[in-house]
């Protein structure tokens, strides 16, 4: 009895790995960085934050301008106006994480790939083999 779960168990074990390709997963990698330079969708989302950011930075100027504030007060408004900003760049890099997300999950749904690694040109993390998606995500994020 005890030979026959054992069976069992090597010929479950054999057929996971055959199904599975022995363990081999498909590896991609993604230079997020020269997606975050060349994707279109990237450029024109950075853009409307800067244009959100330099209209914020004049409205902010329009209405301190000639005020006589103490140090206390005119670091609150100052600290109010970073976190401002803070909050605007965040809305915007969270958005772009986002639709990068979708974007690579698409890709590896596509190419059948197991895992998908940032692998940019600055901090190289695989060195040989897996495939390139880079361009592919540059291409789908219009």
């Amino acid at each position: 009895m005890n030979f026959i779960k054992r069976l069992a168990a090597v010929a479950l074990v054999a057929s996971s790995l055959i199904i599975t390709g022995c363990g081999e997963g498909q590896i991609g990698s993604v230079d997020v960085s020269k997606v975050m330079k060349e994707a279109p969708r990237v450029k024109k989302l950075m853009e409307e934050a800067q244009g959100k950011v330099t209209a914020e930075q004049k409205k902010f100027e329009q209405e301190n301008a000639g005020k006589e504030l103490s140090d206390e007060e005119a670091l609150k408004v100052q600290m109010d106006f970073q976190r401002k900003l803070e909050s605007i760049n965040q809305a915007y890099a969270a958005q772009i994480k986002s639709r990068m997300d979708v974007v690579i999950e698409e890709i590896s749904r596509e190419k059948n790939l197991d895992v998908v690694i940032n692998n940019s040109s600055e901090q190289k993390v695989l060195f040989k083999g897996g495939i390139d998606v880079t361009q592919d995500v540059i291409n789908k994020m219009q």
